[in-house]
């Protein structure tokens, strides 16, 4: 095998959103950038396989469901709604194709030099890249990013990607599976077994602990389960699924056990799909042959600057602790470009959002009310619900609500929790606030578009100190 060997001032490993952002980043800042991907296309996980797919038939679903169920309470009869999967499945693959190109023409405009294929380490400052069109080559650096992001938790199951399927199986069906078991109440488990409990499939989510969407505030659990179980999702919390077998009819046989008593029962389904978590992609790296410390799950050590026990060797994103998301991994890398660029910067993870795409859309900043108690004792909570909000009910989605928490003494917001229309844009007025510091009051005095859903954020801010004027 030929090879060939280039030197770079930085690479990154990986170009999901982490090392895309980080190596445009790197050489808008000057210095001479290569990124090394294995995939055929950049973006990674989330652009090819995972949020910019997902939100594709997030969106698409949600529109077949409005046809369905909602169109006729703003006066719009139709005679039928018919689901075209194959159609809604093409208008996905282009979405991610337009935003790969995309990807694809700022490498090219920032001058980052691309190579497509599967790089491993020789040693800390050679990187052997074995390209996907054939041959190899060796990049020297002074820098190396791990951004290689992670992948679906398989939890022993075999994968066929057709009847027991992690995401990428399941944003790749060919026809609405008839039942459909999901492991896992996270936000995959959550958001794609809503896609097809949407599309009629009959969904039950097998949840090993005591509630869904664990991470999330106890309040907008509640609430949250209520109403995927209104749309038709199934839940069955404190089980775990030990193993499924295909019967001759060519169904699924899921074997399921309460965790506290053992007890099991046997289901039917057509598709099981695995969406218990995902694990860091660091396996098969070479980096053995580094200093490169990794721990027992695989996650890459790494001091408050992405170094690593190697001093030229970096790692963002999945791969190292912390949240798994995609914003989280390219505010990394624009971070650690910076900081290789001889700049001042840091990441604060205490203003970083999450967000499940679901009908009603969940979405969160800071600590829970829950966490704010453990902290500070008491706190101060404001609470404003769509149902009261002239825009949400003009459009005839009043379901949720705006829960803002603050600090017992100083007001400063610490945390916001929305669940309700589009909770994911109107969370970000809260995210910028608690970036500078801001209090409750500072929202509550901002003008406020009328009529807007983001009043319901203000008279929640307002209710923090129970002077909400619309309730």
């Amino acid at each position: 095998m030929s090879s060939s060997t280039e030197s770079f001032d930085v690479v990154f490993i990986g170009a999901g959103p982490g090392g895309y952002t980080g190596a445009i980043k790197a050489a808008q800042l000057g210095l001479k950038t290569a990124i090394v991907e294995k995939r055929k296309s950049l973006g990674g996980t989330c652009l090819n396989i995972g949020c910019i797919p997902s939100k594709a038939l997030l969106q698409s679903s949600e529109k077949f469901a409005e046809a369905k169920h909602d169109f006729k309470n703003h006066g719009i009869d139709l005679s039928s709604v018919k689901l075209n999967l194959d159609k809604m499945m093409e208008r996905k693959s282009k979405v991610v194709t337009e935003l790969t190109k995309g990807i694809e023409f700022l490498m090219n405009k920032n001058k980052v030099t691309v190579f497509f294929g599967e790089g491993s380490f020789k040693n800390s400052t050679d990187l052997e890249v074995s390209l996907n069109a054939g041959g190899a080559t060796t990049l020297k650096a002074k820098s190396f990013i791990v951004s290689t992001g992670s992948a679906p938790n398989h939890l022993n199951f075999d994968i066929d990607e057709e009847t027991v399927v992690t995401s990428t199986g399941a944003l790749e069906l060919k026809k609405v599976p008839k039942k459909m078991i999901v492991i896992g109440a996270g936000v995959i488990g959550l958001e794609l077994g809503s896609v097809w409990t949407r599309l009629g499939s009959k969904v039950k989510v097998i949840e090993f602990s005591d509630k869904i969407a664990s991470t999330c505030d106890g309040a907008i659990i509640k609430s949250f389960e209520r109403s995927l179980k209104s749309q038709g999702m199934e839940f069955l919390k404190g089980h775990k699924v030990n193993k499924a077998d295909k019967n001759t009819k060519g169904q699924l046989e899921v074997e399921i056990e309460e965790v506290t008593t053992g007890a099991k029962t046997t289901e039917v389904c057509d598709v099981l799909l695995v969406a218990a978590g995902r694990i860091p992609f660091t396996a098969s790296l070479g980096l053995e042959n580094t200093k490169v410390v990794k721990d027992e799950r695989g996650f890459i050590a790494v001091n408050e600057s992405f170094q690593t026990d190697d001093e030229n060797i970096y790692a963002i994103g999945d791969v190292i602790p912390g949240a798994m998301l995609a914003h989280k991994a390219e505010e990394e890398g624009v971070c650690i470009a910076e900081l290789l660029s001889g700049h001042r910067a840091k990441v604060n993870y205490k203003t970083l959002p999450s967000v499940i795409y679901t009908w009603p859309e969940v979405a969160w900043v800071g600590l829970t009310e829950e966490e704010a108690k453990r902290d500070f004792g008491k706190v101060k909570v404001g609470k404003f619900p769509f149902t009261a909000n002239g825009r949400a009910k003009a459009n005839g989605f009043t379901e949720g609500m705006v829960k803002m928490i603050a600090h017992p003494e100083t007001d400063e917001l610490i945390g916001a929790h929305i669940i309700g229309p589009n909770a994911s844009d109107l969370l970000s007025e809260v995210t910028m606030a608690m970036e500078f510091g801001g209090s409750a009051e500072d929202v509550a005095r901002a003008f406020h578009a009328h009529p807007t859903l983001t009043e319901a954020v203000r008279e929640a801010a307002l209710d923090v100190d129970k002077s909400a004027r619309q309730m």
